[in-house]
């Protein structure tokens, strides 16, 4: 794998790492500062929300430059937000600081993804993305402990200062590694290629046309393909039953398992470990069969999380079940990601980040709906039963869109050249006739395969239209 993704790993680390610290920190910021916890709890929503509305702006100002320049700025404005958090005088400037830093975190890997599947040969992207992906769940294992212990033994200052050098280190690997022209979809369409820097697998495409800027109708306009819009509900329902049951952990082990309030830290650890092994093997099997892969998986989250409501009485059965979690949950990010980028060929730079958002808008849902059953008293494991019907609701979409990919009732997106594809396949090797299909871009990639042929998901995509 090429280098640059080590870049974009580490920039994904350090967002990770700003994300989810805050929450071991509340008690000594709200002392600080003269706040109670409820209202330094105004940190971690404030990020929330400036995630939901940082990635559309600025995902929608970044197609008017180049992808590697707008990473670069994203990460410039991610060291400034956490040194106005490290440095801040009062509450309300640490707020700032927050909202800020969470400005970039959509954007970035929303564009990121895209860059990541640049970098690499077709049949690579999901793997690419989720090695991206990588940096924000070893964040859940290494950063956010580590950040906790900083700001518990040194001072919560010293943490969000050690974030903006990690952001410092992020925005370096970008400039120096990430080439400067990446195109959004893999090689080549007659585009020259050489090998990469540290990638042993062969030429991959370092040299690409240059992304096109400007065409914000484009963007726009990828919201009207119906796939866009049921992978995005995927990621919301999909990602919101974790959420469900991670935001309430906390009294769920102490009060049904047991657990004392300083363990739970570790069993965060445990979750962590889980995303970061579910991150890599989604990613692998993505690019094998997409829609298999993420309807196993959210049949596999759905079920855990309802077995949870049970071993969540058992303080090692409780340990393991939330580390298969970790792992279901996050086995559908990389293919959710990889699916908004497949139909969006033409203009994925909004779409890729509104994905992102859409992790925190299931975030938010999940927290809301396991507020409602726990205050309805049915107990504190009741957020799981929450959680796998969300994770159930993401099944049903995740099966429509297969059925309705199967039915050819969604177009493919466009491409630059008009191609026009003859048939398919039939199961037993003879041809068969299919639909023609039009498309603009340099290569022949819309192409709807008949029944025992192909999937959309295992044909390359086409590239980018002009």
């Amino acid at each position: 794998m090429p280098l640059a993704l080590l870049a974009l790993a580490i920039g994904a680390f350090g967002i990770g790492t700003t994300e989810f610290v805050i929450m071991g920190l509340l008690p000594e910021v709200a002392a600080e500062f003269g706040v109670s916890i409820p209202t330094a709890g105004y940190l971690a929503s404030g990020y929330a929300v400036g995630v939901l509305l940082g990635a559309p702006v600025l995902a929608v100002l970044g197609t008017r430059i180049s992808r590697k320049r707008m990473l670069m700025l994203l990460m410039g404005l991610f060291v400034l937000g956490n040194l106005v958090s490290a440095l801040a005088p009062a509450f309300g400037v640490m707020l700032a600081g927050r909202v800020i830093a969470s400005l970039a975190h959509g954007a970035f890997f929303g564009i990121g993804s895209i860059v990541a599947a640049g970098l690499v040969a077709p049949h690579r992207k999901a793997a690419a993305i989720s090695l991206m992906f990588t940096g924000l769940t070893l964040a859940n294992v290494v950063g956010v402990p580590l950040g906790t212990l900083l700001g518990q033994q040194a001072g919560w200052r010293l943490t969000f200062v050690a974030v903006a050098g990690l952001g410092v280190l992020g925005l370096a690997g970008v400039a120096a590694l990430v080439p400067r022209d990446v195109p959004a979809e893999s090689p080549a369409d007659g585009v020259a290629d050489r090998p990469a820097a540290g990638s042993p697998e062969g030429p991959v495409p370092t040299r690409g046309p240059r992304p096109r800027t400007g065409r914000i109708r484009d963007e726009l306009a990828a919201f009207r393909n119906v796939q866009v819009l049921l992978a995005m509900g995927m990621t919301v329902l999909g990602f919101g039953g974790v959420f469900a049951a991670i935001t309430y952990i906390a009294p769920m082990m102490t009060e049904a398992a047991g657990y004392a309030d300083t363990s739970v830290t570790w069993l965060l650890v445990l979750f962590g470990v889980g995303m970061v092994a579910g991150n890599l093997v989604g990613g692998r099997f993505a690019d094998r069969a997409l829609l298999p892969m993420l309807c196993i998986a959210l049949v596999a989250l759905a079920g855990t999380l309802a077995v949870f409501t049970v071993t969540a009485h058992d303080k090692a059965a409780a340990a393991v079940t939330l580390t298969l979690i970790g792992a279901f949950g996050f086995a559908t990010v990389p293919p959710l990601q990889k699916r908004v980028l497949d139909q969006t060929a033409d203009a994925p730079t909004l779409a890729s980040a509104m994905n992102i958002g859409a992790f925190n808008l299931g975030n938010a849902l999940a927290t809301w709906l396991g507020g409602l059953v726990l205050g309805a008293g049915f107990g504190p494991t009741s957020p799981n039963m929450a959680g796998a019907g969300l994770a159930l609701g993401a099944l049903a979409l995740a099966v429509t869109s297969a059925v309705l990919e199967r039915r050819g009732a969604t177009p493919a997106p466009r491409t630059g050249l008009t191609v026009r594809t003859a048939g398919a396949a039939a199961p037993d090797g003879a041809a068969e006739p299919g639909p023609a299909y039009a498309g603009t871009g340099p290569s022949a990639a819309a192409v709807r395969a008949a029944p025992g042929g192909p999937s959309a998901d295992s044909l390359p995509s086409g590239g980018r239209g002009r």
